[in-house]
């Protein structure tokens, strides 16, 4: 009767048999993806991460920035309550000067330069000091009608010509203060209410 023997394994090349050739390198699969045309790494589709070679940790996704959006208002200038006051004399008196060497002095066209000189200066003057817009603009308004204010010589007669100019152009003053004023209280009543928020929010 026949006995059987365990034989051990043969974890060895076989005698006589040649080793197997290594696979080429297009049939490899780099460690971390794919590479694609150009010789760049694509990430691993089955989305597991895999080591690094030499036994480092996972190399890690690297995002780009994003750029950050470019829109958004432009910056207005804030000025003080007196660089608001200096602005809007100057404004007024060198567009009185303006129509009188442009246009002959018309009232018409002074008023019409004046509601705009008035807006800007209530817009650009800071929350704290928004008050102050209504109180300056109706001086700007008077000095900047000297040039324009027809009068005899001297100094009583620019004076009395100022007067009759102001009489006279009286619904463009109030215009422009109207409209000073109106932007100026909305102005308030949203600096009010961010001043309150932050007091109860000052995180």
């Amino acid at each position: 009767m026949e006995q059987y023997g365990s034989r051990p394994p043969n974890d060895g090349p076989r005698r006589g048999t040649p080793p197997s050739a290594p696979l080429p390198a297009q049939g490899r699969r780099p460690v971390g993806g794919e590479r694609g045309p150009g010789g760049l790494r694509r990430p691993a589709r089955d989305g597991v991460r895999r080591a690094a070679p030499g036994g480092g940790p996972a190399a890690r996704p690297v995002r780009e920035a994003r750029p950050a959006a470019a829109g958004g208002r432009l910056p207005s200038p804030r000025l003080t309550g007196l660089g608001s006051g200096l602005f809007c004399l100057a404004a007024m008196f060198l567009l009185g000067w303006l129509d009188q060497l442009l246009f002959g002095a018309s009232p018409t066209v002074y008023g019409v330069l004046f509601l705009p000189v008035c807006v800007l200066t209530a817009l650009w003057v800071r929350g704290g000091d928004v008050l102050t817009a209504p109180v300056v603009v109706p001086i700007a308004f008077a000095v900047g009608l000297v040039p324009v204010a027809e009068g005899g010589g001297g100094l009583l007669g620019s004076l009395m010509g100022l007067v009759t100019g102001l009489a006279t152009q009286a619904g463009w003053l109030y215009a422009g203060t109207l409209a000073a004023g109106v932007i100026v209280l909305v102005r308030r009543v949203r600096w009010v209410r961010w001043v309150r928020r932050r007091r109860h929010h000052p995180g």
